[in-house]
């Protein structure tokens, strides 16, 4: 997993041969070969295999999603963008509604009224709606996208990624059976 803060002087990455969340400053905007490393924050006591990491726009609030525990998990930053000042709030097993047991991409809308997951247990991608904006306690399971297209190359499946057009017009997913970005409108 990978996130950009906005204005692209910082860059998290997750993967699920660890168990934290790096955290790299970028001397030079969206430019990664400027990327020096800041710190870890480690997330194994609620995923041992993170898998996707999103931050709230304000910096205030992040999430990580992983195979291990199929949870959606959510964090305080008590300062904006700083991994140091991260702590705990809660968690949403995926194991309920459309039961995705091999959680990998996660993306929010700007509103923090929706949130997106993909996996390979269903090789879609889940819509969740919440009532309260960017508290994962209030998710339901709202829709599926399902199933994914198969390009004439072979079959899409295990989705690996899920992100959006900052309009919400056209969805992107990417996976790990096809070396391949598949665009929906």
């Amino acid at each position: 997993g990978l996130f950009f803060k906005p204005d692209g002087l910082k860059m998290y990455v997750v993967g699920s041969g660890g168990d934290g969340i790096d955290e790299y400053d970028l001397s030079t905007a969206w430019d990664v070969s400027t990327a020096s490393y800041l710190q870890l924050f480690y997330v194994g006591t609620q995923e041992i295999s993170p898998a996707g990491v999103f931050f709230k726009p304000d910096g205030l609030k992040m999430y990580v999603i992983g195979y291990s525990s199929d949870n959606v998990n959510e964090y305080d930053l008590s300062t904006a963008w700083d991994i140091t000042t991260i702590s705990f709030l809660q968690s949403l097993p995926l194991t309920t509604g459309f039961n995705e047991t091999g959680p990998a991409g996660l993306f929010f809308s700007p509103d923090g009224i929706y949130f997106y997951i993909c996996g390979s247990t269903r090789d879609s991608v889940i819509q969740f709606t919440l009532t309260s904006a960017w508290n994962i306690s209030t998710a339901s399971t709202t829709r599926e996208y399902r199933p994914l297209p198969t390009p004439s190359s072979g079959n899409f499946t295990a989705p690996a990624n899920v992100n959006f057009k900052p309009d919400g017009t056209l969805m992107f997913v990417s996976g790990t059976s096809l070396d391949i970005i598949v665009t929906y409108q």
